[in-house]
């Protein structure tokens, strides 16, 4: 039997002799000598093969990279000059007694330590991957991150259920992954994009607090933090309002942060409503790290010459507003145009600016091809408000608010990296008051912001019905270092008030029957105050372990076309299988039986 992880043969072992399984990691011939340093999932430990032992001496001579060994041998001190501090058995090697080849290996188109490989090559062969060091520890944080999610609930009482896969195809969110049924002819289950109705459900039932850690699929474009098929922490409670929710979240989060990474976040985390967020950020997910801000100067704009902010400061829901740039005077005209290509890919059809050399001289102390469109009295304003200084540099955005915000907003986070302005660590924050809908300008109607569940705020489910633009709800977000990685919300529990949010999204009495009838039927019976949040595991562990991709803490990902490149899915289906579904491609070439 094995004594130990290759990776804990330390000092502690020292004239004992172990039995050690692994893969040759590298395999080195010194004089006569051969060392092989053998890896398992918690490390490495270097083996020395003396010719004085023949037979393992010949073994090891055939032996290359990523063979896989069984190694016993006596455990001694590395000889002076040799000792490796990075690792744990740095100070030791296994001098071999019998050494057995337990499966031999082609050559691996990588080594295991190469950090200049290709992502197509790694998904390729991912079970390679997933042997080197860095996705062993990305993978092995995940399991801890997810021991101390379990942990910390099942310590307040909260009870792990699962919630089926197969379900009911509701789509007000993203597009679902539908799966034809076989039995039911011409019907579809559909990938659940969350537990969300199950665990109301689960409410109702009176389990009083639910958690789960499960697979959700949604069918949207990808970028480096979405996938497919993600994991979420899905967490539900009765008879808690949205403070002692968001309380006992933030207690978790930080438990996890302490446990998973030896993190102390800063607690308590501020609390920013929707509306300061947006005018302050640009964003509801803002980055804290950035100490810009955003400058409202909407009302200053009304009047001026220059049309593109004239225009836009009379448009309805329009937004003309600046970001200052501590130092941003010594921007090149170059990294102006870069960043304004970069703005444009938010919709911004432009960058104005103006740099400030020496603010007491005025006007002849700023830069600006738009000065000679603005009054003396607006640049002034514009001065003040910003707090602007000798050297600074003043960016504009006129449009559409939302068109403002996301330019802004982006430009916000990327300049401020960009010039060193972010500050280290961690800052988290709640985005709480969220506007319970939004416009969606295309079918011309409201649509939820969170979800068609979440609660009004108190004192606004009359607005439901009288003016929706202005209601608030009872959902919040965790931010972190600008990434949203939980939102959650109280849910409606009285038919009434859900009956006056599907009015308000033009959801129709027998359109709610039909795809939520179920939850509607469910909420008469006695259903409890109660409301959750979901986290996003793959990327609070991709936050942890500071990748820029969620891939790389997950085992098995899909790519930003959503397919598989180890298993080639998602693939072509045989004939005979569509016949048996009773469905006929339109477009697609003809499946191979």
């Amino acid at each position: 039997m094995r004594t130990d992880y290759c990776g804990f043969i330390d000092a502690k072992y020292l004239n004992q002799t172990v039995t050690l399984y692994g893969w040759v990691h590298r395999r080195r011939d010194h004089g006569g000598v051969i060392f092989i340093d053998l890896r398992d999932r918690e490390g490495i430990v270097q083996v020395v093969c003396d010719p004085d032992n023949g037979v393992a001496f010949e073994i090891a001579e055939s032996i290359r990279n990523e063979f896989v060994l069984e190694v016993i041998g006596l455990v001694r001190h590395r000889p002076p000059g040799t000792v490796n501090p990075n690792l744990v058995s740095g100070e030791v090697e296994v001098l071999v007694q019998s050494i057995e080849i337990l499966n031999s290996s082609l050559t691996p188109p990588f080594l295991m330590d190469d950090e200049n490989l290709s992502e197509a090559v790694r998904l390729e062969h991912r079970y390679l991957d997933l042997r080197r060091p860095e996705m062993q520890a990305n993978l092995r944080l995940r399991y801890r991150v997810a021991m101390a999610v379990r942990t910390f609930l099942d310590q307040r009482g909260f009870i792990d259920v699962e919630t089926p896969t197969l379900t009911k195809s509701t789509p007000e969110g993203a597009r679902d992954y539908l799966v034809p049924s076989r039995v039911n002819i011409g019907h579809f289950f559909a990938l659940p994009q969350s537990p969300q109705l199950f665990k109301q459900l689960l409410m109702v039932a009176g389990f009083d607090r639910y958690y789960q850690i499960t697979k959700c699929f949604r069918d949207e474009d990808l970028r480096a933090d979405r996938q497919p098929e993600f994991t979420q922490i899905d967490i539900e409670t009765s008879f808690l309002n949205e403070t002692q929710i968001m309380a006992m979240m933030e207690e978790m989060i930080c438990q996890v942060f302490k446990s998973a990474v030896n993190v102390d976040l800063p607690c308590p985390f501020p609390r920013l409503t929707h509306a300061d967020a947006m005018s302050l950020y640009g964003s509801d997910k803002p980055d804290l790290r950035v100490p810009l801000v955003l400058t409202e100067l909407t009302d200053v704009m009304k009047d001026v010459e220059f049309k593109v902010f004239r225009e836009a400061a009379h448009w309805p829901g329009g937004r003309v507003a600046a970001l200052r740039v501590s130092g941003g005077g010594t921007l090149s005209r170059k990294e102006i145009d870069d960043y304004t290509s970069f703005v444009a890919i938010y919709g911004a059809k432009g960058l104005a600016y103006i740099k400030v050399n020496v603010l007491e001289k005025g006007l002849e102390g700023l830069q600006s091809p738009i000065l000679k469109f603005l009054p003396e009295t607006a640049v002034k304003v514009i001065l003040e408000r910003t707090g602007a200084k000798d050297g600074d540099l003043i960016f504009f955005g006129a449009d559409k608010a939302r068109v403002v915000n996301e330019a802004l907003g982006a430009l916000r986070a990327k300049v401020g990296h960009d010039r060193g302005l972010a500050e280290p660590g961690w800052k988290p924050l709640w985005v709480i008051d969220f506007p319970m809908f939004e416009r969606d300008e295309e079918e011309n109607r409201w649509k939820a912001l969170h979800h068609p569940f979440t609660s009004p705020a108190d004192g606004h489910e009359d607005l439901l019905e009288t003016d929706p633009e202005k209601a608030l709800s009872k959902a919040y977000d965790m931010v972190l270092n600008g990434s949203e990685i939980g939102g959650g919300s109280v849910r409606i529990h009285r038919t009434e008030v859900q009956s006056k949010v599907f009015r308000a999204l033009n959801i129709g009495p027998d359109e709610a029957q039909e795809k939520f009838g179920f939850l509607l039927e469910a909420l008469q019976y006695g259903a409890p105050p109660h409301g959750g949040i979901a986290f996003g595991l793959d990327r609070v562990v991709a936050m942890m372990a500071g990748t820029e991709s969620i891939r790389d803490v997950i085992a098995f990902p899909k790519t930003q076309r959503a397919q598989c490149l180890l298993t080639h899915a998602p693939s072509a289906v045989g004939e005979k299988q569509l016949r048996e579904l009773h469905i006929r491609l339109r477009h697609a070439q003809t499946a191979k039986a």
